[in-house]
């Protein structure tokens, strides 16, 4: 009977071959001056909310007061998210009413009064949108969308699941009029998205020291400002009103230069809460910008991760290891002690690419001659999938997988894992 069993966790090799020159020497050691940023802006004072009532201030904690007494005198129950708000007796002792709860009173700054008005807003929305039923419903003409355009995929490395929004798909002028071309083909989409973030708020734990809210990784390479612009102002209007407080950390990947300019013009007049919430990255940086908050074995392949479609339905998967590749380095990754018979198989990505990559297997019996399993190539940076392969073994060896970043100046993150299938006994 076939087993299946993993050695060792792969590591870089102890003894990697490096080559350097003077200059990148030098930037190595005023990293923080000249080498290459991992992002526009990454806020060092970003802290997420908690929802401990001991952590309230005492103003925080009347406004909650005040909400509650509002919303006692409902002559209705009223609950969002399946949890019960009022009146009072329905939500006494439900710990997940003060999440919901402080979610509308941040978003109106502690204002019991515009916390309650927008709670009830909020209600009949949903009521009239029938926002409770749509996470289950078949929305007919979004199967092309799905895992494209917005998508919930992973968790970051604190447990927030993450939502992926990428609008590029819309400069196809067919598949915009298709999608996006009236105001009923809208109306559905909308639907479709609300869908999504309603699927993404069923993640959430909504309970004190709990998970409370998710993370948006938004992409915005070849996205059309100007097609977009009537469905962007409707979600951002729908999810501000609806869904507040419920974004822990917004990612910008694949920023164009303009961008970047917008936002040096926007950012004195945004508070220091939203700002700290802000991550803006640039095309060479997305995955060490990505790897900074998701884990690789979480991080699209697109984006310069490990995970593949579909890969997440089959249970947790095999944790990847992390490393970095200094500009003018080659490393040697080595995974020793692979029996004669068995079979590896490996994947492998490295942020940016632009890089040499090969593969070949040493046998422990010095007599024995290396075996080339891969030429040695260039890996483009347009190469947007993780290198995937199989090799059986005769011999008693290691695999050695060598990265060569010599022709760079660049720090480059990168990321494997790989499985070993013992022979059959």
């Amino acid at each position: 009977m076939e087993s299946s069993q993993a050695t060792t966790e792969p590591v870089p090799s102890p003894n990697p071959t490096t080559k350097r020159s003077l200059l990148s020497s030098l930037m190595e050691a005023t990293a923080g001056a000249t080498a290459a940023p991992t992002a526009l802006h990454v806020s060092p004072s970003f802290k997420e909310d908690c929802y401990l009532l001991s952590s309230l201030k005492l103003a925080e904690l009347k406004a909650l007061q005040e909400l509650q007494q509002l919303l006692a005198a409902s002559p209705k129950p009223i609950s969002i998210w399946g949890v019960p708000l009022a009146p009072s007796s329905a939500a006494a002792g439900d710990e997940r009413a003060v999440v919901v709860l402080l979610k509308f009173l941040r978003a109106r700054d502690f204002d019991a009064g515009q916390a309650h008005a927008m709670l009830l807003r909020c209600v009949e929305w949903r009521r009239e949108f029938g926002a409770d039923e749509v996470a289950e419903e078949e929305l007919v003409g979004f199967k092309e969308l799905e895992g494209v355009v917005a998508y919930m995929h992973g968790w970051d490395r604190w447990g927030h699941p993450v939502c992926y929004n990428s609008y590029g798909v819309f400069k196809d002028k067919d598949v915009y009029d298709r999608v996006l071309g009236d105001a009923d083909k809208l109306y559905r989409f909308l639907r479709w998205r609300v869908q999504v973030m309603e699927r993404g708020v069923r993640l959430l734990q909504l309970r004190p020291g709990g998970i409370n809210s998710i993370i948006q990784v938004t992409d915005l390479k070849d996205m059309p400002k100007r097609e977009l612009r009537a469905a962007s102002q409707h979600i951002l209007s729908l999810f501000q009103d609806n869904y507040p407080e419920m974004v822990a950390r917004k990612v910008f990947i694949n920023v164009p230069w303009y961008f970047t300019l917008l936002y040096a013009m926007i950012s004195p007049f945004l508070t220091e809460r939203t700002k700290s919430k802000f991550v803006i990255a640039r095309e060479s940086n997305v995955a060490e910008t990505l790897y900074k908050f998701i884990r690789p074995e979480f991080v699209p392949v697109q984006y310069g991760g490990l995970s593949r479609p579909g890969d997440l339905q089959n249970g947790p998967p095999k944790p990847a290891t992390e490393f970095t590749i200094k500009g003018g380095e080659r490393v040697n990754l080595e995974i020793d002690g692979i029996e004669g018979g068995a079979s590896i198989t490996w994947d492998i990505a490295v942020g940016g690419w632009d890089v040499d990559y090969g593969a070949e297997y040493v046998p422990s019996d010095g007599g024995s001659y290396t075996i080339i399993v891969e030429k040695t190539r260039r890996v483009p940076a347009t190469v947007d999938e993780p290198i995937h392969n199989v090799y059986t073994t005769r011999e008693v060896g290691k695999m050695v997988l060598s990265i060569d970043n010599t022709n760079s100046r660049r720090r480059k993150v990168a990321a494997y894992r790989y499985f070993v299938r013992k022979p059959c006994t």
